[in-house]
This record gives structure tokens, C-alpha cells and sequence, in this order.
């Protein structure tokens, strides 16, 4: 369960305050998994950053019942000079896993040969997403955060992602941001519409679509 009492972010840019969540309550029960819908600049990855907890309300709180992952289309939490293989020991000791297997499964996973011992400050953004990405199915959650991505890489590292993603969610919710209402269908059962800084929750993921079709057609 995620539940979110009371809870207030505000973006500041250039003396602008604009509410990413104005006050707003939910919960999202386990078992569910969401689809997060919203207009570009609403906050929908912000959003995801505050449930994750890498960064903080203004005020209200968060309370989180399971195992949440960092959200995976995110990767500016690696440590540019430390190499993937010292951000993975990192991670593994966080999140209380194995150590070595955890380095032997990002290692095989993301495919990064000898840059896997280089630092991460000399990867191009595919490579840094590939160890995302192999990083995030290599420790299991109760929630996967998702934030536009899925696969990564040719189309058969692709397929490989998909599929590990695909066992992954057997067991785990996810709570999913993305442009194309084709992919929040084909993985999500319900959503939540996020406008003007308030969450609107969906049973059915085909009314969360039609209500922020409805908000897209309003200036």
C-alpha cells in the first residue's frame, strides 16, 4: 500500500511557484497497478520521485507499505565517478541484497562488457540506462516505478527486458508514467489523473484515459 496524506510540492522556477501536489490524499491499495496520466509540466515524474523518496514533500507525507523501486527511466542517482560495478555494491547494501549476486546478474544483464569496471561519468545515456535497468530487475519490489521506459538497447536486448519486466510483475504492482496510452493499457489495470496538482484515482485505466483525453482538449 501507498498512501499519500495531506501531501504538498511545489515546483520554483523564476519566482513561479506552481503546485505539483496541492494537499492531496490517496491511496493506492496493493495488487493494482497504475497508470499515471497527466499533462506535460504536470509533475508526473516529480510525482514519481516523491513516492520513490529520493526527493521531499513541502509538507504532508507519504506512507509506503512495501518494497518501492527508484523510478527506472531515472538515473541521475549513479555516482558519475564511481564505476557500475561500485554503484551496484552501493545499491546491494541499501537494499539489504546479495552483493555478488547482484553484481554478476547487472553484469551479465546490461551487456557492458569492460565498461562495466569504467565509471559511470564515461557512459552514453544507453549505457547508463542498460545498468539502470538491469539494476532495477536485479532487486525484487513490491513496486516498480516506471517513468517512460520500459526496454532499452537493439531489439533484442529489447525483447530481454521485456521479458524480465514481464516476470517481474507477476509479483509486484506498477506504477507507470508514459506518453502513450497504448503502453499504460497494455501494463496497468487502473490510473490516476494528475492536474492542477490534484490526483484523481480510476478503478477501469479506460476512464482515466477518456478523463485526460478531456483535459488535453481543454487550454
Amino acid at each position: 500500500m501507498i498512501r499519500l496524506e495531506q501531501a504538498t510540492k511545489f515546483a520554483r522556477a523564476k519566482g513561479i511557484k506552481k503546485p505539483i501536489l496541492d494537499g492531496t490524499s490517496l491511496v493506492l491499495q496493493r495488487g493494482r497497478s497504475v497508470g499515471l496520466l497527466g499533462r506535460n509540466g504536470a509533475g508526473k515524474s516529480t510525482l514519481l520521485r516523491l513516492i520513490a523518496g529520493t526527493i521531499r514533500l513541502d509538507s504532508g507525507r507519504i506512507i509506503r507499505r512495501g518494497k518501492v523501486s527508484w523510478p527506472l527511466g531515472f538515473q541521475g542517482s549513479f555516482q558519475s565517478s564511481m564505476t557500475g560495478e561500485q554503484n551496484v555494491r552501493f545499491v546491494a547494501r541499501i537494499y539489504g541484497v546479495d552483493t555478488r549476486q547482484l553484481i554478476e546478474y547487472v553484469e551479465d544483464f546490461a551487456e557492458l562488457g569492460p565498461f562495466f569496471k569504467a565509471p559511470v561519468g564515461t557512459y552514453s545515456s544507453g549505457m547508463k540506462a542498460r545498468l539502470a535497468f538491469g539494476l532495477s530487475m536485479g532487486v525484487n519490489f513490491d513496486y516498480y516505478l516506471v517513468d517512460e521506459i520500459t526496454a532499452v538497447g537493439d531489439m533484442n536486448f529489447k525483447k530481454k527486458c521485456n521479458d524480465v519486466f514481464q516476470t517481474r510483475l507477476q509479483d509486484s504492482d506498477v506504477i507507470m508514467v508514459s506518453h502513450s496510452t497504448s503502453t499504460i493499457r497494455e501494463y496497468c489495470d487502473c490510473g490516476v489523473v494528475l492536474e492542477n496538482g490534484k490526483l484523481t484515482y480510476y478503478d477501469d485505466v479506460e476512464d482515466a484515459v477518456k478523463a485526460h483525453n478531456t483535459n488535453m482538449k481543454v487550454s
